[in-house]
């Protein structure tokens, strides 16, 4: 089958082209009809970790909160709390972090509900037809929802090679336990190559990583695969066995992203900002350079034929793939070649242009 994903680029010469009225025009062409009167309409997004600044502006928040409001919806901004340390890790934190990063009920028009509770225990297990999972854990007020609107930032992602709906789905609506359930991944320290700074044991969640005469010591035990010490490492001294980990990691989010539409297939609409392209995901407290100059909007009700048509115009646009030449060991397409497999959606896709 093919899926039909709808495109605005980013050239505006009139106050009708503008990004917020073609943020509307584009969940109207694609999810016109997945949105009720009365219902409780979960926007899906990710408020960025203090110190990023590559997340969505909370004006283009803004006009999908109209949109849904227009529709007779009554929606509220939604996201789960971390599995590792930082300003997300509890539902006080997240939500001053959210309203420091400007998506106040003032700016965006919406209430905001961190979606698994105060410390991540508010979830319920959801059944999947998937090769690694026979269930899903769910955050409770994303699963309670009538419908979603997910709003996503196209950008590089240290595991995934590339996030984008599926990502924010499976990731974003998973609460701490889900999320550590897809981290399958047991990381090792290069010895070597370790310059005993010290960042991974200050950044690991769990106390995994001792200091041992001067060098980093993971305890796989201990690891529950986050990734944080791998993203913090200056020296690119932490690895895992990308051949066979990352391919279950991506394996693994698709099969929570199945869960997380689990009886929302119809009433879904998703929104990729293919701008601020960064190497990194939100999840980093920084923002480093765009890998490529943005590219615009896109808009679909399958994730998977979304994913896939940002990604081609990514590398269409920069030339070459920027993701695998930043992370060479990840194939990802993985993620999305799965998402097909267990019924998340279809690689293949039309683009229209609005």
């Amino acid at each position: 089958m093919t899926s039909t994903v709808y495109f605005s680029d980013m050239r505006s010469k009139t106050p009708e082209d503008n990004k917020g009225n073609k943020i509307r025009r584009l969940l109207e062409a694609a999810g016109g009809r997945t949105l009720r009167k009365g219902d409780l309409t979960a926007v899906k997004l990710h408020f960025g970790e203090r110190g990023c600044d590559g997340f969505i502006r909370p004006i283009f928040v803004r006009k999908a909160v109209d949109w849904a409001k227009e529709k007779g919806a009554k929606p509220f901004l939604t996201d789960t709390n971390t599995l590792y340390t930082g300003s997300r890790k509890n539902s006080v934190d997240h939500l001053l972090t959210a309203i420091e990063h400007g998506f106040g009920f003032e700016v965006t028009g919406a209430p905001l509900v961190i979606a698994d509770g105060l410390r991540s225990g508010n979830f319920q297990e959801i059944p999947v037809r998937g090769e690694v999972f026979s269930s899903v854990k769910i955050a409770s007020d994303i699963r309670s929802s009538d419908s979603m609107v997910v709003l996503s930032h196209f950008k590089g992602h240290v595991m995934a090679g590339f996030g984008g709906a599926v990502k924010n789905l499976a990731m974003g609506c998973a609460p701490a336990e889900g999320k550590k359930e897809q981290h399958s991944a047991r990381m090792s320290v290069d010895d070597e190559k370790c310059v005993g700074c010290g960042r991974c044991f200050r950044n690991c969640p769990v106390k995994a990583i001792s200091m041992t005469g001067g060098k980093a010591v993971i305890d796989k035990d201990v690891c529950i695969g986050c990734g944080e010490c791998l993203t913090v490492c200056p020296a690119s001294a932490i690895s895992l066995d990308w051949r066979t980990d990352v391919v279950q990691f991506h394996r693994r989010m698709a099969e929570y992203a199945l869960g997380a539409v689990a009886d929302k297939e119809t009433k879904t609409v998703f929104l990729n900002f293919i701008m601020d392209v960064t190497p990194q995901c939100d999840c980093v407290p920084w923002s480093d350079a765009s890998v490529v100059p943005d590219i615009g909007l896109a808009a679909s009700t399958d994730p998977v034929a979304l994913d896939k048509a940002c990604l081609d115009m990514v590398i269409s646009r920069a030339g070459t793939d920027p993701f695998k030449d930043l992370y060479d060991k990840i194939d990802s397409m993985e993620q999305l070649r799965h998402g097909e497999a267990v019924g998340l959606g279809h690689l293949d896709y039309v683009l229209r242009e609005m």
